[in-house]
Order: C-alpha cells, then sequence, then structure tokens
C-alpha cells in the first residue's frame, strides 16, 4: 500500500483531531510529502516528511505521491498562467516554499505539473546553497498572526522561524519547544548576532542584528520587527523570561 501522499491544495490544515473544529496544528503546503499511518472516514492520520508533525489531513486535500519535485517557489506567491504567455494569468497561485515538477522550460516560462509559472518566482533545489535564512524575511512583512499557520496569509512565531529555514533547505521542528531543543549551539546575549533565536515559554523571535529581532507576535496580531531588550522587558511583566539563545547555524 503506498504510504507517501503529498499536499496537493495550496495550503491545507493539520489538525490534532479528525474534526476541523480541532486544533490547527501547523499547515501543509503544496508539494510538501506526508505519510500516511491510517484512515479515518474524511482523514488521513500520519506525519509530515519535513518535520514529521503527526495530525489530520483531509483525504480530498492530498494526492498519491509519485515523483520527486524539482524546483521550489520563491516569492511569495507564484500565479499560474493557463500559456506561457503574461495575458493568461490565472487567479491560482503557490505560496512561498510550494514544491513543484518542471516539465519543460521556456524563456520566461516554465511549464510545471500544474500549469505555466514563471522562472522567476521558482528556484532549482539542487541551487539552494546558502544557508542565510533571512534572505526572504520581507516576504512575511506586517504578515498577520494566525495559530498554526505557514504561509504569508497567517503565520505564527515557530512557523516564521520554520518557513525562512524550509526555503534554504534546512531541517527545523514546528514548535518553538522542539526548536530550543533541536539548535544545540547556545550564544550569550552580549554575542547576539543576525539569525540567532531567542526563545521564550511558547515563543521565539530572530535576531536580525545585536538590538533587533522579528517575530511574529500574537499582542500585535502580525509579524513585526521590534528592540530586542523592549521585547525582553514586555515578556517579563507577562512572567515569561528568556530561557535561551541560540545558533541554528
Amino acid at each position: 500500500m503506498n504510504k507517501l501522499f503529498y499536499c496537493k491544495k495550496k495550503k491545507s490544515v493539520l489538525y490534532k483531531k479528525p474534526d476541523v473544529k480541532s486544533e490547527h496544528c501547523k499547515e501543509l503546503i503544496f508539494g510538501e510529502i506526508f505519510i500516511k499511518l491510517k484512515a479515518h472516514k474524511k482523514f488521513i492520520y500520519g506525519y509530515s516528511k519535513y518535520d514529521k508533525y503527526f495530525g489530520y489531513l483531509k483525504k480530498r486535500d492530498l494526492g498519491k505521491y509519485s515523483k520527486n519535485n524539482n524546483y521550489l517557489v520563491n516569492t511569495a506567491k507564484a500565479y499560474l498562467y493557463k500559456k506561457n504567455k503574461l495575458n493568461s494569468k490565472t487567479s491560482k497561485f503557490l505560496y512561498f516554499n510550494s514544491k513543484i515538477l518542471v516539465i519543460k522550460k521556456d524563456k520566461e516560462f516554465y511549464q510545471c505539473n500544474l500549469g505555466w509559472i514563471r522562472n522567476q518566482d521558482i528556484i532549482p533545489l539542487k541551487r539552494i546553497k546558502s544557508k542565510d535564512y533571512l534572505n526572504n524575511i520581507d516576504i512575511f512583512k506586517n504578515t498577520k498572526y494566525l495559530w498554526g499557520g505557514n504561509t504569508n496569509d497567517g503565520i505564527d512565531c515557530s512557523g516564521l522561524v520554520q518557513e525562512l529555514m524550509k526555503n534554504k533547505l534546512i531541517k527545523c521542528p514546528r514548535d518553538s519547544q522542539k526548536q530550543e531543543v533541536f539548535f544545540k549551539k547556545s550564544i550569550n546575549k552580549k554575542n547576539i548576532k543576525r539569525g540567532d533565536l531567542l526563545f521564550w515559554k511558547g515563543h521565539v523571535a530572530i535576531a536580525i542584528n545585536r538590538r533587533e529581532c522579528i517575530h511574529a507576535f500574537s499582542p500585535y496580531k502580525k509579524v513585526i520587527k521590534m528592540n530586542i531588550d523592549k521585547l525582553i522587558s514586555l515578556l517579563i511583566k507577562k512572567s515569561l523570561k528568556l530561557s535561551s539563545i541560540k545558533r541554528p547555524i
């Protein structure tokens, strides 16, 4: 029995229970591989291959996986075209980090398993070598806060970290608690630099330099840039103490 599936929707919610009213654990986006463990009525229970996150996905959101994808969407939203012409643009799009199979190349457009897509919106997986995972941080500027979100239409603090790292093919757990354990190298606050992760109980922020950080912050309902010391003081008032600073790369 084929246990490998892929997300065939632009995004699909991974539920804690086989019920659309249950907690949203995270979102899978197009092309992500999901490993089936068992079927449950209109749902499939299993885990995402990338981060081994367990939960339930709707059966209708999954397709049987057969071929390896070779390109990654490298822009906020990559629109699909009916033909290899600008005037054939559709309303359909793929989110940042969606994985596709390119089967034909033209000058400005590539044909993939969903239609035509501009070549400037995608990147070959084999060409991803940089580990500067903050290269595309502007994609999430002012994105609204969404618990369990993984796209620039809505994201939470640990989802932001994961999507930025996923874009550079860096392994990263989904939850902040697991991220704090997964990344081993601890850093003193006075030595903080771009890309370091700051952890509190239930929260994570990313340093963009020695003084500032960026994070998806539920009280502000969006992804924002903040002074690190200000954030530390603000969370202390909520009885949340900075638990660690980790250097992932």
